[in-house]
């Protein structure tokens, strides 16, 4: 297996609270209530780390508050590089309806100053430099924290991509459009987040499809589009393919993007064809949204979700993003 590293610039303890319906004004009763070491870079550990790699967790962690985060990393069995920061790590609410409506309540995290960022940076070279610690692989994903730019994110792109690395981003608005600006290997927007990238309305098949080769086309190695029910979308040097999740009822969509990602790069650092590697992640997705948190590749029925799960090619695609 792939010795990996996930960056979470601005993690968060994720205060999960379901119930029947929010009456915003009044006092509201809870189903379940769970407190959770998160943040999408955290979340993409977890299913890398149970899915057999050796991963690593770093980013910024306030260090009033890291006792949680402590705790997940020993559980999840990966080795904790997070960088210390005055004060604590934000708290997000998420609030899940019986009717699936997620509402989400985030605070912006700690400021992060110059030299917090440049003993990031070194930490990372000296990393990159061990031949028995460099990774083989890099995912940032996530939000910025106050202090940290979208150029700085770019910046930070550029020097990974310089030292040979693979390097997967998960984010959105103006920090997705400078990283997607240095051609970072792979990128994975939702819909919406493409949408505002491509600058129009991405309401059909074709046109995430024709966003994605133009994101394809940018110089992203690997194009990875998801859409909820509508599927996943995958353009990369493999042709251009296209998975349909299988039918299951949703519980919190939270975590699923974070599932996807973990899972499409497992399949890739493995070399699996790219059938089978779209198969996994799309159905493991599909699968965290029966529940709080990512996915759980131990469920009874996994393996029927993997044989629901719908998988095509759609074209080849040549360097310029066209059909070939």
């Amino acid at each position: 297996m792939a010795r990996l590293l996930t960056l979470t610039l601005n993690p968060a303890l994720d205060l999960s609270v379901s119930l029947e319906r929010l009456e915003p004004g009044t006092v509201n009763r809870t189903h379940e209530t769970h407190l959770t070491a998160a943040g999408k870079g955290v979340n993409v550990a977890r299913v890398l780390a149970e899915l057999g790699h050796d991963v690593t967790v770093s980013g910024f962690l306030g260090a009033d508050n890291d006792g949680p985060f402590l705790r997940a990393f020993e559980a999840m069995g990966v080795e904790d590089a997070f960088l210390r920061v005055p004060g604590e790590t934000r708290i997000n609410a998420k609030l899940a309806e019986a009717d699936g409506r997620i509402t989400d309540i985030n605070g912006p995290g700690a400021a992060i100053d110059e030299p917090a960022w440049q003993r990031l940076l070194d930490g990372l070279d000296t990393r990159i430099g061990d031949p028995r610690r460099r990774p083989d692989a890099v995912v940032i994903a996530g939000s910025l924290p106050p202090g940290v730019t979208p150029a700085s994110l770019a910046e930070l792109v550029t020097r990974l991509r310089e030292a040979d690395l693979p390097v997967w981003v998960d984010t959105s608005g103006a920090a997705l459009d400078q990283a997607i600006a240095v051609r970072p290997t792979a990128v994975k927007p939702n819909e919406h987040e493409l949408a505002a990238w491509a600058g129009n309305a991405l309401d059909t098949a074709e046109a995430r499809l024709a966003a994605a080769l133009r994101l394809y086309a940018a110089g992203v190695e690997e194009a990875v589009v998801s859409a909820g029910a509508a599927g996943v979308l995958w353009v990369s040097r493999r042709g251009a393919w296209q998975a349909m999740p299988p039918r299951v009822s949703v519980a919190s969509t939270v975590g699923a993007g974070d599932t996807l990602l973990a899972a499409l790069l497992h399949g890739a650092v493995c070399g699996h064809p790219p059938d089978q590697a779209l198969r996994l992640a799309t159905a493991l997705s599909a699968e965290s949204v029966r529940h709080l948190g990512v996915g759980n590749l131990h469920a009874d029925d996994f393996p029927q979700l993997q044989q629901q799960t719908r998988v095509r090619r759609l074209n080849d695609v040549d360097a310029g993003g066209a059909l070939a």
